[in-house]
């Protein structure tokens, strides 16, 4: 590949801050990262424990800055009154001594993507943005989605128009790319962790607590427009004693949902987990015998690309790029969003119907694990880095 390949990624979010684009982006950067090729993180300093500089499999560097969320999972620059701290212009000016060949941004939406084209184009260097969403993000409020449309038509269209390559992790996001920005954008998918949820364990200890009961969890974020407020509802319709649900994952929307669960009366059977470790998250996972993803909007979902390589019957909103993990037909149930008492039934059905159950988690797991491969999303990532490069210098 002759001299090094110097990569600089303006991230949103990055472990240990949790959910999928923060474990899409930790997973790239490790298999991207190689002999020739360097990787500098700039990154929000969330959380707070976090370390402020770190270097992760010798050539994978994360520089973090001071951020606020002034809306929960919207970073931005940390500020004190009418100025932005120097700490973060310091931090920003001492990216110039990476001197890099690429520049990455991920997800329109998020301030560092509009930050990363705004630093590409000052210095000139390509710009590679990186698309998860397939369409707008959907708020709990109806005035909060209306502004998050607003922004996109504006600061979203502006990002996905100028970068030098837009690539989707997603049919779906690609369909969204041209549908807001009128430009085609690369499909490469994500790869999965395949070995290493293999690994993990059931927590067995977990599920002795509940002997005799089918467990249906949910994995991910508590946050707007992830949809965990409907499969409680649905839980609620169902009526039955045999079974109990694991919420696994925090965010803002745990004392909600709390609230929820003891209006319904089911504090005996939704147990919430909050946020765990990788290891921990898919050890409580492996204990299910049903997966819920009830969102409103997806790019690529890893929690049913997880749930499926769990090989669990999965039950889904046919939003985004998840029809793009599972079919719907042999491989799990595909419904409607905002529909509780489709997730109702459907689970009613898989508890009536446990060898059926078996078999779509078989089903599951053959096609994702076929599908989604690091080794060829790194190859494919790499020659459009080097085309970019190669053009740069011609």
């Amino acid at each position: 590949m002759g001299n090094t390949l110097k990569i600089l990624v303006f991230s949103p979010f990055y472990p240990p801050h949790i959910g999928g684009l923060e474990s899409h982006a930790d997973e790239f950067n490790r298999h991207i990262a190689r002999p020739g090729v360097d990787i500098t993180v700039f990154t929000p300093h969330l959380p707070a424990d976090a370390p402020e500089t770190e270097i992760i499999q010798g050539n994978i560097r994360i520089i973090r800055f001071p951020a606020w969320e002034p809306i929960h999972n919207y970073p931005l620059p940390k500020y004190v009154p009418f100025f932005l701290t120097p700490k973060f212009f310091r931090i920003l000016l001492s990216l110039r001594k990476e001197r890099p060949d690429i520049i990455i941004s991920r997800t329109r939406f998020f301030a560092t993507s509009l930050l990363a084209l705004a630093y590409a184009k000052i210095r000139g260097i390509p710009l590679v943005h990186i698309e998860h969403g397939s369409d707008y993000a959907s708020f709990n409020g109806s005035i909060k989605t209306f502004l998050g449309k607003c922004y996109d038509h504006v600061f979203g269209r502006i990002v996905l128009r100028f970068a030098d390559r837009v690539i989707a992790n997603s049919q779906a996001s690609a369909s969204f790319v041209k549908k807001l920005s009128g430009r085609d954008a690369t499909v490469i998918y994500r790869g999965t962790r395949i070995q290493a949820i293999e690994q993990c364990a059931p927590d067995q200890k977990t599920a002795k607590l509940y002997p005799e009961k089918t467990i249906i969890a949910f994995i991910g974020r508590l946050i707007d427009g992830k949809g965990t407020h409907d499969l409680i509802t649905a839980i609620a319709q169902l009526k039955r004693t045999d079974i109990v649900t694991f919420i696994i994952g925090g965010g803002p929307e745990e004392m909600h949902l709390k609230k929820m669960t003891t209006k319904h009366c089911l504090e005996n059977q939704v147990i919430f987990f909050g946020n765990l470790p990788f290891e921990k998250a898919l050890g409580v996972l492996k204990t299910a015998d049903i997966v819920v993803n009830p969102s409103y909007t997806e790019g690529l979902p890893t929690s049913v690309t997880e749930a499926a390589l769990c090989r669990k019957a999965i039950i889904a909103t046919d939003v985004g790029g998840t029809r793009e993990v599972i079919s719907g037909s042999s491989d799990g149930f595909l419904i409607p969003p905002r529909r509780p008492e489709l997730i109702a039934e459907k689970i009613g059905y898989l508890l009536d119907h446990p060898d059926e159950r078996e078999q779509l988690g078989r089903n599951a797991y053959a096609r994702v694990s076929e599908k989604f491969s690091w080794d060829e999303s790194a190859k494919q990532y790499l020659v459009v880095f080097q085309e970019l490069r190669e053009n740069k210098k011609g």
